[in-house]
């Protein structure tokens, strides 16, 4: 029992990086409408400002691995704490848009290393009868992570209007968006502390032939007669390392089906707009006419629905399947950007003289009278004429207050659709995705495959990222939202005709049955 209670407190120690990841993540989502103005930023400028962190990921889960097999597992999880502090500390803190860019790079290195070593660690200090639930550990911090980040956005926004003394001495009101990306800083240090405390991999030790010190941590996690097992197993599999596979052999005839299969997968994870939904909630729900504070409230619960439906995929995947599961999921995703973009393309905007009255915002409001009761059948040419008539940065200071008070449309199938995306994801893409790599590539060129599907999909996530912003300015809502969805139709049908189902079959007998000879 003690062991058992010892490797659970490991494992949500180190989990801890996966919470971070999440947290790091969502939080954006609140602080892009306050960045664009601070920073005088356009599309493509605020695209980086929430890619950059996923431009860096990937390099990180490129090396990290690697590095350590040199070093070992703990000194690169303290390194990851360190830099999840800093990043947070210095993105609050940035006086210019390429410093925050920079800050989001330094948080973005900690994410790509605890992606790839906080399961890799949990995995080789798990006993086998555990590992799936322990890894899985990982995951569900990730959406609670989503969750925290989107609560406490909400509520530090609540405090801007509020008159306490600690509110005003600690200048919430004015650095709502520094505090946002602050607040990071907190379970970053806790993540950092708890890492000096954790042992070292035994496998790490006795790879690097430190047999009394791995043997001594094996016995404190799996008790004394279990750990001698898994000391001579793990001796017995890595006196059967072979050299390093070649690249090149990712590409062999024999793996062209399987190979397919998970790019298609890699790709589709994030080519649905998974990313852009996330990072974006605030500014998508402020689209819909709501207004900042409901549109933040509105993210909260993308983070609950989240959640929940990660619990429910965890208790389906070897129940339905994962063929089921995944198409089930892509057409939920289907029907939820159509949905959205249905919502926003029944949208009007016209601006009244009471609504123009409300903006407190906007200074000279003089210019604006021109187009009040002016009826714009679109967001593009609503948009390009406010913009053209106060000018890029007054309209970005008051856009969510000026949509507020012009749009006529029903904002519940916006949200509808939002919460359905998420939905449908959470319990498909999100966590079949990389149970269907760890199962479908065969057992010599897994880790390589893995890595490479893995470049791919954050390559893809990141230029969602990246273009979202010019998406919505050069494409309209409606449009954005639209593509997302027939990519999701073309996948759907990708899936149902070249995935194989790997439910209840050995990874020898899917090797067999999916690698040609």
């Amino acid at each position: 029992m003690n062991n058992t209670r010892y490797n659970i407190l490991i494992a949500m120690a180190v989990s801890l990086g996966g919470f971070l990841f999440g947290f790091d993540a969502a939080v954006i989502s609140g602080v892009t409408g306050f960045i664009v103005p601070e920073f005088d930023l356009n599309d493509i400028q605020l695209g980086w400002a929430v890619s950059s962190l996923s431009l860096a990921a990937g390099i990180a889960m490129a090396i990290s691995g690697p590095l350590s097999d040199k070093v070992g597992r703990k000194p690169i999880l303290l390194v990851v704490g360190l830099f999840y502090a800093l990043s947070a500390i210095l993105s609050a803190m940035a006086p210019s848009f390429t410093i925050l860019v920079l800050a989001r790079m330094l948080g973005g290195l900690a994410v790509g290393a605890a992606l790839v070593l906080a399961p890799m660690y949990i995995a080789e200090t798990t006993p086998a009868r555990n590992r799936g639930k322990m890894v899985s550990i990982q995951q569900l911090n990730i959406v609670l992570g989503f969750s925290a980040a989107y609560f406490s956005n909400y509520f530090l926004l609540g405090l801007v209007d509020s008159d306490a003394a600690w509110v005003q001495s600690w200048g919430i009101a004015e650095n709502v968006w520094r505090w946002m990306l602050a607040v990071e800083a907190i379970p970053a240090i806790l993540f950092f502390v708890t890492m000096i405390f954790v042992p070292e991999s035994p496998r790490w030790l006795l790879m690097h032939k430190k047999d009394d010190e791995g043997s001594s941590i094996l016995e404190r996690i799996h008790g004394a007669e279990l750990a001698k097992v898994e000391f001579a197993e793990i001796k017995d599999s890595l006196e059967k390392v072979t050299e390093k596979v070649p690249f090149k052999e990712l590409f062999k005839p024999a793996l062209r089906l399987v190979l397919v299969v998970g790019v298609i997968i890699g790709v589709l994870q994030q080519i649905t707009g998974v990313n852009a939904i996330y990072f974006y909630a605030t500014t998508i729900f402020e689209q819909s006419g709501v207004g900042k504070n409901a549109a933040f409230a509105q993210a909260v619960w993308v983070g609950i629905i989240n959640v929940v439906f990660t619990i429910i995929a965890m208790l389906l995947i070897d129940r339905l399947g994962r063929k089921p599961l995944l198409l089930l999921g892509i057409a939920g995703v289907a029907i939820s950007m159509f949905l959205t973009s249905y919502g926003f393309n029944q949208a009007t905007y016209q601006l009244s003289a009471d609504g123009l009255a409300k903006i407190e915002k906007l200074g000279d409001k003089d210019k604006l009278m021109p187009y009040v009761d002016q009826v714009f059948n679109n967001d593009l040419d609503f948009k390009k004429t406010m913009k053209q008539a106060i000018g890029t940065s007054d309209y970005a200071k008051i856009e969510s207050d000026l949509i507020k008070n012009s749009i006529k449309m029903n904002p519940i199938l916006v949200l509808i659709g939002i919460l359905g995306f998420v939905a449908s994801f959470a319990v498909s893409l999100g966590p079949v995705m990389w149970v269907l790599l760890s199962e479908i590539f065969p057992n010599w060129i897994r880790g390589l495959a893995i890595s490479f599907v893995a470049f791919i999909n954050s390559a893809v996530s990141f230029l969602v990222q990246l273009v979202f912003p010019w998406e919505l300015s050069n494409l309209g809502n409606a449009m954005s939202y639209a593509i997302f969805g027939i990519f999701a139709v073309i996948g759907f049908f990708l899936i149902l005709k070249m995935l194989p189902e790997t439910k209840g079959k050995s990874l020898e007998e899917i090797e067999k049955e999916f690698v040609t000879t």
